[in-house]
């Protein structure tokens, strides 16, 4: 009998428009009535994810950043797994010297230090996703998308490293061009010792600690509550999922997974924009996966 449901959000829990749609809301209604815990845990910072969660009413704990920090559902933070800051500093040398625009995400929020590339590579990603729309509409999307998230700017991002008060939780590199770029860029970061670098789109790569991990946070947070691994239940859709999808006792890709993440999961959903999530709890709860 699952205990733990754990979902990611963008791609996965979310829909093409960015929100949630209703028979996903009313699927995470039939499991939490049965007394299941339904949490999502997502590359996003709780920042990005709350207001989202709260137009649609749910109510929830939290797995953010990747699992650099969790929140129980009243908001109370569970735990911090943050990067050195002599890592992120090696982390931030290399990316700026192979002249890439990248974001931090920190326990105050996500910095940025260039607004207008912030908002182009959030229409880069809108229009890979919604191939009818023309980059000045995914612009104006994006736009207005971004407005609804906090985020904070600096001129440097050697400002975080001297803010003591500050804890780097994640880099996420954007870039147009993907795999062309990233792919060599991955592997120089990958020397950088006690990290670990993954993937939501195919246009990014995100750095965090080695032990910020979803998987490692869900196998937490289900500890805590005193439930197993094999009455988890997540869903995924790209790499950054991957490794709640291995430790879970009921995984589900969904159906715009990329192949190698549905190679991982024990099973297989509907895409995100078709309720895939709606879906996979259903079926997990009445053929009680």
């Amino acid at each position: 009998m699952i205990k733990l449901i754990a979902s990611d959000m963008d791609g996965t829990l979310l829909g093409k428009k960015m929100e949630i749609p209703q028979e996903n809301i009313d699927a995470i209604r039939y499991a939490t009535d049965k007394g299941i815990t339904f949490m999502v845990a997502t590359g996003r910072g709780s920042t990005e994810a709350i207001p989202v969660l709260e137009e649609a009413g749910i109510t929830c704990p939290m797995i953010t950043v990747n699992g650099a920090e969790a929140f129980d559902e009243t908001g109370k933070k569970l735990f911090t797994v943050g990067l050195e800051k002599d890592t992120a500093l090696s982390i931030i040398t290399l990316l700026k010297e192979a002249d890439v625009y990248f974001e931090i995400a920190t326990d105050k929020g996500i910095f940025s230090d260039n607004p207008h590339l912030r908002i182009e590579n959030a229409a880069t990603m809108l229009a890979s996703q919604l191939p009818h729309l023309t980059f000045k509409m995914a612009i104006a999307m994006a736009s207005t998308h971004l407005a609804m998230l906090e985020v904070d700017y600096v001129k440097d991002y050697q400002e975080l490293l001297d803010d003591h008060s500050i804890t780097i939780l994640k880099v996420i590199v954007f870039e147009q061009q993907g795999d062309i770029i990233l792919k060599p860029l991955r592997k120089k970061v990958e020397t950088i010792p006690d990290i670990v670098v993954t993937s939501s789109f195919p246009n990014n790569i995100e750095i965090n600690h080695m032990n910020a991990q979803k998987g490692i946070a869900v196998k937490k947070y289900a500890e805590q509550l005193g439930i197993s691994m094999d009455e988890v239940m997540t869903i995924g859709d790209n790499f950054n999922d991957a490794s709640m999808l291995e430790l879970a006792g009921v995984s589900f890709a969904m159906g715009n997974a990329e192949d190698g993440v549905k190679k991982i999961a024990r099973f297989e959903t509907d895409n995100h924009d078709n309720g895939g999530v709606a879906k996979a709890i259903r079926r997990a709860i009445d053929e009680d996966l």
